[in-house]
């Protein structure tokens, strides 16, 4: 006989980190932790054992209290379990309706991490077999499917891209655009730099948030956020969060400009002087256009230094890890020198540090189902889709419901409320950054 039950907390996140399919941060141990901290959230780590102790199925659970001592659950990508396993769904949906319903919960919200349907690089589509009679299965156990939305509507996004580390290196690049590996070996040709910082770059970190978010018009988190989302995830044994920091050293990226003009004038000497021929004369006429762009890049860069300093950071990425997985997170990038394409190279270099530390999963964390073109999110997913990633569907959200009326009151009534909120703290996070500027 199968019963749901507290585990122990490092029971719990072993066996959700160590899940064959299911692993997911958002299961995680320090994403509980995190909720806790920051979102207000209480997390319950419940496991469905059998009788010999042995867990079968697992879930992060977080409540969010309501008003009259009410509340709901989320369960964020989970449940952890086998979806092809009927009974284990069945067994482990009715013991979590029954612990919800104990605790006063009018609902509880599942997002699993079940693949519709994926595009590889080339657009060649992959249909995940079992979808229909997992969905089925879902829905007979009391489900309701919120429908298969195509932008940000949910709690988390119903679309990814995710690229195959088990692939080789090489392979990985090919699928890159033309565009993408051109962008990467200018930042190369420049000699900008991607290294790897601590929680002192934080600070620097939430700034090129900011910059990002205000370019975009949207504000999302304070730096405190990020600082304990930093800390708690690198304080677990089980997971890590990495920041990429790409940045200019002036001086570095001058040389390496300056011996691009050198070798331009060591090849405009050797043309001949008189009688140039047609082809020569195309020639020079090209190196002596290269010849004035460099050196104006060099007076350029030169400038940037007097006004920054040695070195400026273009951008700044945190990647977090968890079992055989990665998620870039979060990504921020300065106003300014966009053309070194640091931001291209940042992420090319965390695919290589992902994939030489055995990472099988590299998930750039979210995207659109909607591709018109008057789509304001359009442009982050052609640049995602540019490092050649399989185009994933998710399944979706569902609802588990255990109060019908105060269900209907809260899916009508709150919606209007949190936009109000949201709006309010938009505009004051807006009002504390201006003061800090």
């Amino acid at each position: 006989m199968l019963k749901l039950k507290n585990l122990e907390k490092e029971q719990f996140d072993n066996y959700v980190r160590d899940h064959k399919t299911k692993s997911h941060f958002l299961q995680s141990l320090a994403w509980g932790e995190f909720a806790k901290a920051k979102k207000n959230l209480t997390p319950y780590y419940l496991g469905l054992v059998n009788d010999n102790d042995e867990v079968v199925g697992a879930t992060l659970l977080l409540e969010k209290k309501l008003p009259l001592n009410l509340c709901y659950f989320y369960a964020p990508r989970g449940f952890v379990l086998d979806y092809n396993k009927k009974e284990i769904v069945r067994e482990m949906t009715s013991r979590i309706k029954d612990f919800a319903k104990n605790k006063k919960a009018i609902f509880v919200k599942i997002d699993p991490d079940i693949i519709k349907t994926s595009f590889n690089y080339q657009n060649e589509e992959t249909e995940n077999k079992n979808f229909n009679e997992i969905y089925n299965t879902l829905k007979s156990c009391g489900f309701k499917h919120l429908g298969f939305t195509k932008n940000f509507e949910t709690m988390q996004p119903r679309y990814t891209f995710r690229i195959d580390l088990n692939q080789d290196l090489e392979e990985i690049e090919n699928h890159f655009s033309k565009t993408t590996k051109q962008r990467i070996a200018k930042a190369k040709k420049l000699d900008t730099e991607v290294v790897i910082g601590d929680k002192n770059d934080l600070k620097e970190f939430y700034h090129l948030m900011t910059l990002t978010e205000n370019r975009k018009d949207f504000i999302s988190y304070t730096e405190d956020y990020y600082e304990t989302l930093y800390e708690v995830f690198n304080g677990n044994k089980n997971s890590k969060a990495t920041l990429f920091l790409g940045k200019i050293i002036f001086d570095k990226t001058i040389e390496a400009l300056e011996k691009n003009l050198k070798s331009i004038n060591d090849q405009i000497s050797i043309l001949p002087i008189d009688n140039l021929s047609k082809s020569a004369k195309s020639k020079l006429a090209e190196l002596t256009k290269q010849k004035e762009n460099i050196t104006n890049e060099i007076k350029k860069y030169k400038d940037y230094k007097k006004e920054h300093g040695d070195e400026i950071i273009l951008s700044a990425h945190m990647i977090i890890e968890y079992g055989d997985k990665a998620w870039v997170l979060y990504a921020g990038n300065h106003n300014i020198l966009s053309e070194t394409y640091v931001n291209y190279n940042t992420y090319f270099e965390h695919i290589k540090y992902c994939k030489e530390k055995n990472i099988k999963i590299y998930d750039q964390f979210g995207t659109i189902g909607d591709l018109s073109e008057n789509n304001p999110r359009l442009g982050l997913h052609e640049f995602k889709k540019k490092f050649g990633g399989d185009y994933v569907e998710f399944i979706g959200e569902f609802d588990l419901v255990t109060n019908k009326l105060m269900y209907f009151v809260f899916t009508k009534l709150v919606p209007i409320y949190r936009k109000i909120v949201r709006n309010r703290s938009k505009k004051e996070l807006k009002n504390e950054i201006s003061k800090s500027n």
